[in-house]
């Protein structure tokens, strides 16, 4: 009897772990180069429809994605809302794909990067 309480509770604790990890990390960046890029124009509306008929508007953006070495690359991704001009983003990119990005402040990029980020705005 003692056996199987511990095995439940084992799996219990199991499960739970898996349902926090699934509700608080993003696979898209897992594994995932990062780039860091600075929003300095408008993005490209896209409109679609869905298989639905529904009808969505994305912006794509290409911009100059720069490493935490400074290594430069050309990133074309899409966003389903328009980005603040300024914003800094952090780009995840996996094989030639972005997967993900996010907004950082300009404290949060890595020196290589706020280097030539800096100067290309300039």
């Amino acid at each position: 009897m003692k056996k199987g309480w511990i095995v439940a509770i084992v799996v219990l604790a199991v499960l739970v772990g898996f349902v926090v990890f699934i509700q608080n990390v993003n696979i898209n960046r897992l594994g995932a180069h990062q780039y860091y890029v600075q929003v300095n124009q408008e993005g490209k509306k896209v409109e679609d429809k869905s298989d639905s008929g529904q009808k969505y508007v994305s912006y794509e953006y290409t911009l100059e994605g720069v490493d935490a070495d400074g290594k430069e690359k050309s990133l074309t991704f899409t966003a389903f809302k328009e980005l603040r001009k300024e914003a800094y983003l952090r780009i995840y990119v996996k094989g030639d794909e972005v997967s993900s990005y996010q907004e950082v402040q300009a404290a949060e990029l890595p020196d290589g990067a706020k280097r030539k980020l800096e100067t290309a705005g300039k």
